[in-house]
């Protein structure tokens, strides 16, 4: 069972409906009979009359404000369909047409589908409701529109209940890919996503973040506000106002909101692009009123009006800025402006857009060109009727070859290709002279796989139904006094870049960017942005990167950090540098110095050891220890100074180890040899048996020596196996890296120094003890010295070396030990050096006897010595001593006390004349 709906829309002309619709072929616009007929749908008029009297009555009106570009697509079609029949592309089947004016009304709109609904060959196009309709044959197989995207959203819902295709050469809505909800309207364009991002990608690359958007208040102007939104959100562009105009020209409030959009334009000065979504009849009336106002912005124009001549030709429209839209891609078309030329010849009985234009010729004719669309675009259909007739016909040539939009016109002959092959699929092996023979479901599937070729290339729909194609980026550029439509470059969409034809065009696009349209003044690499209280991200303060960080582009949200620690940046930086490395180079003129003192400490030891080598029978070496001792000492103190080198110059593993431990193993040694020195000096001038005792069995050189040597050699071992030194950075001075060894372990460190100091104080006890020796021979003083100097330096040092940092730290250690070593080099041996040299005849052995005869006679206290005698020959020692006990203060009885050097008197023990001489002569055979 089907029900039955009656359609008999019609056009009403004055106020008697019944007179002026007889049928319902008065509501086709144009139309061709054929085997195959594809129904059209196009805003031919830019809106549709509505009535002042009350009650309205469901009876729809006539339009006014005739387009020539959507007239001239219906052409397009026309021409697309003749051609097709004249070809041999179908094989013998011919297409016919419907074509229908929506008037850029929905409700019209609805109602031309709704007779494409109605079933085939009925006399009263009538729709059935079925509720399967796959064998049901409509009036039409495809439909070619509608020109607006509110409009075939509208439409598609509706021959989606029969699935008959819809393919639009202009309804861009980016909702409208969604097969769910549009399951059969597809599109020779790409979709407003393409376009919005195309807009974006301009606004990006001239450097604007600050911009108004404009848009009519539908479907299309929404889906279009909504997805570049989206688009400049992505990409840190701000809209600093949207401004919604009504989409009908009837509405009341038109006026008043173009004047408030004109104020908010004029009002912000910073804002100097707008974003144009509007049809084109919306665009006239806004730019009018903005050349009045003597606004000068940059227009980025839709692909709805970016072609548009009769807004180009707007008086003073040059006042007005500078305009770039992004326009559908054209073709080649010199077939269809031959077309135009004969379209004068064609009858104009089944064309009532056709005849419509061939009045409007005659009423405005005598006008000038701008003038002349005006009046075109300001007749109405009622107007017209009334002056049918009245006046001459008047064709002009060339007028509708002027106002070709080559992106609509080659979209249209795209989508009538389309369905043609889509067609000869369904035709292969059928009879397609009946109507019947498919149906559009049916073609709906061949239109999904059909593949057209386009200017030499394979064009065809993708799974959204859309046609991925480019846009041409326009230009509108004064020539000659006349605003001309150039396209100054493409835009691919599928790689979403630009390409430039030449470098004239690419000039074009770079001027673009002289224009400032920001929120804010650009931050320069350096600077970085600062959000303020605004509540757009383009609104903020530039403020400089801070000290390690940096910024190489315009516009950053963030500084970078220089990352890693070896380089650094200034404040306000566009890049990092790398540090600068710091080390006791030997280039330094500290280092140098440092380096010719331990060379001279180096040639001082070798000449102390040529002097001591050459006079090694004298007494003062002997009496030194020997050249034995003499010659570790003198190597340890070499390798002391040796030890310096490994400070200087770049840092190594090697050297970190090496210094230390060659440093601290040397000075041990040298300490050590020198304590066996004191000890025995003590030995020697000791006369407390008990004293004497205890040093006899200290005393004993070699395992003394290896002893406290090979303490400190464990102490480093340890260290360089467990905590061994390393090679260090060290950050802490700003932009320079101070290349140093680290420790490792300042325990290990401070044992090691520790116990050389440990060392050092008992040399310095037993040297103390034996500083009254005689003059010559006094060796344990000047040890005293040398020590002292050693702890002083080291002293000192621990305070300096703790405070201070960078790279000349190394110096402050190798001066310590320059220092100590000098200190007990000088003292331990040049006071020798200078007996030897200088003093030779004391360095014999019985001047040295005689010294020493002459201190233990003094320090007896009460034993005076008379004559010392010495036979050089015999070595014998001849003495005669004077009895001091003949005189009236000393003891009775031929008794007398001796004083031991050094000593309190020996009480209680009264010492015979001849035990003293004894005592006296051990001492001297000891040493």
């Amino acid at each position: 069972m089907a029900f039955v709906v009656l359609l008999i829309p019609c056009f009403v002309i004055g106020t008697d409906v019944a007179s002026s619709c007889q049928n319902a072929d008065d509501f086709v616009g144009a139309s061709s009979p054929g085997d195959i007929v594809i129904g059209g749908l196009f805003a031919v008029h830019s809106e549709m009359l509505h009535p002042e009297e009350d009650p309205i009555k469901p009876v729809i009106q006539n339009c006014a404000g005739f387009e020539i570009q959507v007239f001239l697509q219906t052409l397009a079609m026309i021409h697309a369909i003749e051609t097709i029949n004249n070809s041999t592309l179908l094989s013998g089947v011919t297409l016919g047409y419907e074509i229908y004016d929506t008037c850029a009304e929905v409700t019209k709109a609805m109602a031309s589908a709704l007779r494409f609904l109605s079933k085939f060959n009925s006399s009263e196009d009538a729709v059935e409701f079925k509720c399967n309709y796959s064998n049901y044959i409509p009036r039409v197989k495809a439909v070619t529109g509608a020109s607006y995207s509110e409009v075939s959203m509208a439409v598609s819902r509706l021959l989606a209940l029969q699935l008959i295709p819809q393919v639009s050469p202009a309804s861009s809505a980016e909702i409208l890919s969604d097969k769910i909800r549009f399951p059969s309207f597809f599109r020779t364009i790409p979709s407003d996503f393409h376009q919005t991002r195309a807009m974006t990608r301009l606004i990006c690359e001239s450097g604007w973040n600050w911009i108004g958007v404009i848009a009519t208040d539908d479907d299309n102007g929404r889906f279009a506000l909504e997805s570049f939104g989206v688009q400049a959100m992505a990409n840190n562009v701000c809209i600093a106002f949207k401004e919604m105009l009504p989409a009908y020209l009837s509405d009341s409030t038109f006026h008043t909101k173009v004047d408030r959009a004109i104020e908010k334009i004029v009002k912000e000065t910073r804002v100097n692009v707008i974003v144009v979504f509007m049809r084109q009849f919306h665009v006239l009336k806004l730019f009018k009123k903005a050349i009045e106002r003597n606004v000068n912005k940059i227009w980025i124009a839709s692909d709805n009006w970016s072609a548009a001549v009769k807004i180009s030709t707007i008086p003073n429209i040059r006042h007005l800025g500078t305009v770039v839209g992004f326009g559908f891609k054209s073709g080649d078309i010199s077939s269809f402006q031959e077309f135009l030329r004969n379209l004068h010849k064609k009858p104009t009985e089944n064309n009532k857009f056709l005849h419509e234009y061939t009045m409007l010729l005659s009423v405005c004719a005598h006008l000038e060109y701008h003038d002349f669309q005006s009046c075109i675009a300001n007749q109405s259909q009622d107007d017209l009727l009334e002056n049918d007739g009245s006046k001459p016909q008047i064709w002009k040539d060339d007028f509708l070859n002027a106002n070709i939009e080559p992106g609509f016109i080659h979209s249209t002959i795209l989508a009538v290709y389309a369905i043609a092959h889509a067609i000869k699929g369904q035709c292969k092996d059928r009879d397609c002279k009946d109507p019947s023979a498919f149906t559009p479901w049916e073609l709906l599937e061949e239109l999904k796989k059909v593949i057209v070729i386009d200017n030499g290339k394979e064009v065809k729909f993708d799974s959204n139904g859309d046609m991925s194609s480019s846009y041409d980026v326009l230009l509108w550029k004064e020539i000659d006094g006349h605003m001309e439509i150039i396209t100054m470059a493409e835009y691919d969409a599928e790689k979403g870049g630009f390409i430039f034809e030449d470098e004239e065009k690419k000039k074009d696009f770079l001027a673009l960017k002289k224009v400032q349209s920001t929120c804010s003044q650009h931050c320069r690499p350096g600077q970085v942005k600062k959000i303020t209280e605004s509540p757009h991200t383009c609104c903020y303060e530039c403020v400089y990167c801070p000290e390690n960080h940096y910024s190489n582009q315009t516009d950053m949200d963030y500084c970078y950090r220089c990352n890693n620690k070896t380089y650094w940046a200034p404040i306000n930086s566009t890049t990092c540098f790398r540090k600068a490395v710091y080390f006791l180079a030997w280039t330094d003129w500290f280092a140098i110095f440092l380096l010719l003192l331990s060379a001279f400490g180096v040639v001082l030891v070798l000449s102390i050891c040529v002097i001591f080598t050459k006079k090694l029978d004298t007494p003062v070496v002997k009496a030194s220890g020997g050249l034995t001792v003499c010659y570790i000492i003198l190597f340890s103190h070499f390798l002391i100074f040796l030890s310096t080198v490994f400070f200087i110059d770049v840092p190594t593993e090697f050297k970190c180890k090496t210094r230390q431990a060659l440093f601290g193993i040397s000075f041990t040694l040298c300490i050590s040899c020198i304590l066996i020195k004191s000890l025995k000096i003590l030995l020697a001038f000791s006369f407390d048996p008990k004293l004497q005792n205890f040093l006899k069995c200290m005393y004993k050189p070699v395992p003394a020596v290896l002893t406290c040597t090979g303490i400190q050699v464990i102490i480093c071992t340890f260290w360089l196996i467990f905590s061994t030194p390393f090679v260090n950075q060290n950050f802490s001075i700003p932009r320079t890296i101070i290349l140093e060894c680290n420790e490792g372990s300042i325990v290990a460190f401070g044992i090691m120094l520790g116990y050389i100091a440990a060392l050092a104080f008992i040399c310095f006890i037993f040297a103390f003890k034996g500083r009254k020796l005689p003059e010559n021979y006094n060796e344990a003083k000047f040890i005293t010295f040398g020590m002292l100097i050693y702890f002083i330096a080291w002293i000192v040092f621990i305070p300096v070396y703790a405070t201070t940092f960078g790279k000349y730290l190394p110096a402050v250690e190798i001066i310590v030990v320059l220092i100590s070593n000098y200190g007990i080099l000088c003292c331990t041996f040049l006071p020798k050096c200078y007996v030897i040299i200088y003093k030779q005849e004391t360095n014999t052995k019985s001047a040295f006897l005689k010294m020493v005869y002459t201190y233990s006679s003094k320090s007896a206290g009460s034993v005076a010595v008379s004559q010392v005698s010495l036979d050089s020959k015999s070595s014998s020692l001849r003495a005669t001593i004077t009895d001091p006990c003949k005189t009236e203060n000393d003891s009775v009885n031929g008794n007398c006390h001796f004083q031991v050097p050094g000593q309190q008197l020996i009480k209680g023990k009264v010492l015979p004349k001849n035990a003293a001489r004894t005592m006296v002569r051990k001492r001297v055979s000891s040493i």
